[in-house]
């Protein structure tokens, strides 16, 4: 006499808990992501009639100069003196590098010559002004 098995082995996985599963992770990722959001100097641009974008933000240092002469290179205060060698190094590292430069509408124009002076003495010859657009 032959004994038959009441119950089969399957070979298949269950998938009834996949979709909590795929929740679960997917608010993992939304909670522990962090967005970098660019703040800088506190700064308010000058108005322009024309302005035009930059086509990508891969290639941008942002440098801030404030109304009160303080210089922010990538979120760091830098002193005039040094923004020739920092320039310099990120020229090197990138040479496709633009420089966004925002400058306060109150800032000193012998501030943003001496910068514009020694962006060009570290090769950083690709420069954008930011501006907002004017109203109207």
């Amino acid at each position: 006499m032959k004994f038959q098995a009441k119950t089969k082995v399957s070979g298949e996985i269950p998938t009834a808990s996949m979709p909590d599963i795929i929740f679960m992770l997917l608010i993992f990722f939304m909670v522990t992501t962090v967005l970098r959001e660019y703040e800088g100097l506190n700064v308010f641009l000058p108005q322009a009639r024309k302005i035009e974008r930059l086509e990508t933000k891969r290639h941008v240092s942002y440098v801030f100069v404030s109304k009160d002469g303080l210089i922010s290179i990538d979120d760091k205060i830098i002193p005039l003196d040094n923004v020739k060698h920092v320039m310099y190094e990120k020229r090197v590292a990138n040479p496709q590098i633009t420089v966004s430069l925002k400058s306060d509408k109150n800032a000193l124009m012998e501030l943003i010559s001496s910068m514009h002076n020694e962006l060009r003495e570290a090769d950083a010859l690709k420069v954008n002004y930011s501006a907002r657009s004017a109203p109207g």
